[in-house]
């Protein structure tokens, strides 16, 4: 893994060329200002030799940060970036000058005479310019890194917290049912070890269909316990399949529903999914077993509402009490956040 102070990105290359182009600028436009010279000359000069300077830096600390550093003590850095810094300033400078040669751009006629004084000089300049840079891409570096990493630590705790019960559960009645069915209780130890080799998949995101294919072995094996009076209805599209969701987000409403749901008036739980795609991507699952009593979500909802901010900028509401309903907001879903 590359070293977080090498680490560049688009955005921070974007912030460089900004600086690289404004200090030119000021520069120029000020020597020129001092001998009463047309600005305009001023910044065609200043803006060409801001954007051969960020090219020649650009190339410099791309190369350096692959190729040479990582390979390095950090104790040979710092004569590094200055040697590069200075290379930097010093030939942009030099292109600078000879590309108004070329193109017949106005130059200062104390520039155009000690122009490698001057290339010099700006070489210094660049350097310190460029280590004031350096420090400011390493502390965003730094804080978006330590936020990451406290995100990740989160997103694990809240997924260490999802409910074994359902495991021991399924084992004990797995235990009973050899006793009554050998042959149905293998086939139900093949789909609970199906269900646990895709939970423990190190992916913190699962795609919808792999969601669904996980909840009917949930609900299979749950069936073992209560003699398959928990009924799954699923109607959503296939062009919905391969959204991302959290893993367990669907599931742990129907845990929820099995849990807190049945009524001894009703012979059979039937869970309805089903799904609607408006500005954001949404999951209902609703019941037909005991209205909500309480609107305050416990422990495992809650575990849910923080894990669907964190990956997907999602939320969870129930929208129905009397006929149990709950509603998953999908935002936009994070998938380098995992809880590998």
């Amino acid at each position: 893994m590359q070293n977080i102070e090498l680490q560049i990105r688009l955005k921070d290359w974007f912030f460089i060329f900004l600086i690289a182009l404004l200090f030119s600028i000021i520069l120029s436009v000020y020597s020129y200002y001092l001998i009463d010279e047309e600005l305009k000359n001023a910044i065609i000069f200043g803006s060409l030799l801001g954007i051969d300077i960020f090219i020649f830096s650009m190339c410099f600390i791309t190369y350096l940060n692959n190729y040479i550093l990582p390979k390095l003590s950090k104790k040979y850095w710092l004569v590094l970036a200055i040697v590069f810094s200075f290379l930097s300033g010093f030939l942009g400078t030099l292109v600078t000058y000879y590309l108004c040669k070329i193109f017949n751009i106005y130059l200062l006629e104390k520039f155009e005479n000690n122009y490698m004084i001057f290339a010099f000089f700006i070489g210094f300049l660049t350097y310190f310019v460029a280590a004031l840079l350096y420090q400011f891409v390493k502390m965003s570096n730094k804080k978006e890194y330590s936020e990451r990493l406290l995100l990740e630590s989160r997103l694990k705790s809240l997924q260490r917290q999802l409910n074994p019960h359902f495991l021991f559960n399924s084992l004990n009645s797995l235990v009973e049912l050899i006793h009554e069915d050998i042959n149905k209780a293998e086939d139900n130890l093949m789909q609970l070890s199906k269900f646990l080799r895709q939970s423990m998949k190190e992916s913190a995101l699962n795609s919808l269909n792999d969601e669904l294919d996980n909840l009917k072995r949930y609900v299979a094996l749950e069936n073992v316990r209560f003699s398959n009076k928990i009924v799954l209805n699923i109607d959503i599209k296939k062009e919905f399949l391969e959204k991302l969701v959290p893993k367990f987000s669907i599931q742990l409403l129907v845990e929820n529903a099995i849990k807190h749901g049945f009524d001894k008036s009703n012979k059979e739980l039937i869970i309805d999914i089903y799904v609607k795609q408006n500005e954001d991507f949404e999951i209902y699952v609703k019941n037909n077993g005991k209205p909500v009593q309480k609107h305050k979500f416990g422990i495992g909802l809650t575990n849910l509402k923080e894990r669907l901010q964190i990956l997907c900028k999602g939320r969870i509401s129930l929208e129905d009490k009397q006929i149990p309903t709950y509603k998953i907001t999908i935002g936009r879903c994070n998938e380098n956040i995992s809880n590998g």
